[in-house]
């Protein structure tokens, strides 16, 4: 008897860059897993064309509550509501499908790679073992992409002491911090899951004894504040907590420290910027990889 894998429903919408923040929080709320990305068709390389938002759900979703829900955020922005799309996807193993179309990235020094891919590592690398999961970040997604990049060029210039990755998820960040600069990491996440994946996955790269993985709403675990000031933070999370978090963060920030800022589409750098600038914070570097904006501040 062939083996049976669960349902899968995918919820699909195409909006303006600028309607993203708005109609995402809708599918958070009655997906499992949600993703963001440009609609390559549009044929814009500025991050102002079509988006489409899909979210994954093991439930059948209630159409008519997410099209209830998503005409009230329309409403109350004065916007049409999008068109919604719901699919039932084929019942196969996704988990095997997905480690198909996850091959090794490269980012900088970095090398990640899932267990399924048995080629070599190439000489020089940082490798990070990770696969696929129910936590976000294992390493294709261009907000990720882009925290690896920054934080590879932030290893050629200077060191760091003590780390944090704020908002977590498998830990893949807190991961590369621990393997660049061998040196302690805070790694903190909402979502209890989300942590201890990120605590088992720093075993797995050999880093356990460096990652300290611990639940946390934004800023409020105490260990954080015992633990500052932090050489290098990360924050891959969205621009709205970003800006919130903005007060918190320069406090926490070491004298000469980084942090490294993401989740932000490029049209949303402004306003990040706007915030932390007002903290004494600086722009000291960005990069932007299909649509999504990464920074670097500091004082």
């Amino acid at each position: 008897m062939p083996p049976v894998f669960p349902d899968i429903w995918r919820l699909g919408i195409a909006v303006a860059a600028d309607r993203v923040p708005l109609f995402e929080e809708v599918f958070e709320r009655v997906a499992e897993a949600v993703t963001t990305f440009m609609d390559d068709r549009s044929g814009r390389s500025d991050g102002e064309g079509e988006w489409q938002i899909e979210g994954y759900s093991r439930q059948a979703p209630d159409r008519a509550a997410i099209v209830a829900a998503l005409a009230v955020v329309a409403a109350a922005h004065g916007v049409a509501a999008p068109e919604l799309t719901v699919e039932k996807l084929p019942n196969q193993d996704w988990v095997a499908q997905n480690l198909r179309d996850f091959p090794p990235i490269d980012a900088g020094r970095f090398f990640v790679r899932g267990s399924h891919w048995s080629g070599k590592v190439p000489a020089g690398r940082l490798e990070i073992l990770m696969d696929a999961g129910t936590a976000f970040g294992s390493g294709e997604h261009a907000t990720t992409r882009g925290c690896l990049l920054a934080l590879d060029g932030l290893g050629k210039r200077r060191r760091a002491g003590r780390a944090l990755d704020l908002g977590c998820g498998s830990g893949i960040l807190a991961i590369a911090m621990a393997k660049m600069w061998a040196c302690p990491v805070l790694a903190t996440d909402i979502d209890p899951s989300a942590v201890r994946v990120a605590a088992g996955n720093a075993a797995a790269n050999g880093v356990g004894a460096r990652v300290s993985a611990v639940v946390s709403d934004g800023w409020r675990n105490p260990e954080m504040k015992r633990r500052e000031p932090f050489d290098v933070v990360t924050a891959n999370i969205l621009a709205r907590p970003l800006c919130r978090f903005a007060p918190r963060l320069a406090a926490a920030l070491a004298p000469g420290g980084a942090a490294v800022l993401s989740g932000l589409l490029e049209w949303q750098e402004r306003m990040v910027m706007a915030v932390h600038e007002r903290q004494g914070l600086r722009l000291k570097s960005r990069r932007v990889v299909d649509g999504w904006a990464t920074l670097v501040v500091g004082r």
